[in-house]
């Protein structure tokens, strides 16, 4: 059994950056993709982003495309997620997701997750 424990979150400006990080304990995840989700207030929990096993590929949704970038460190058993420039609508609980497979399902569904880490983002 994997357990995500998400770091980083906090209350910053519109237009600054913050990095999450996601440490993985109970087995390595070197063979798993991973991802990020992230979940608003009154709304579903919606895919962020997904890396490889590798990291040599990765998915975003495209309200987060070229400002977020995921990535990933096996020696350390962590993944990380670097948000520029937010928004406010990037306010929400953010969650680390872990994948059974090496590449993400079409679906996005996830097999394990973190408790999540709250991102505020005031203008």
């Amino acid at each position: 059994q994997v357990q995500l424990v998400e770091s980083g979150g906090g209350l910053v400006q519109a237009g600054d950056s913050l990095r999450l990080s996601c440490a993985a304990s109970g087995r390595t995840i070197s063979n798993y993709a991973m991802g990020w989700f992230r979940q608003a207030p009154g709304k579903e929990r919606e895919f962020v982003a997904a890396i490889s096993w590798s990291g040599g590929s990765t998915e975003y949704a495209d309200s987060v495309k070229g400002r977020f970038a995921i990535s990933r460190d096996n020696a350390k058993n962590t993944v990380y997620l670097q948000m520029n420039s937010l928004k406010r609508e990037d306010t929400a609980v953010y969650y680390c997701a872990g994948y059974g497979v090496r590449i993400w399902p079409r679906s996005k569904q996830a097999d394990y997750w973190g408790q999540g880490t709250q991102v505020t983002v005031s203008s």
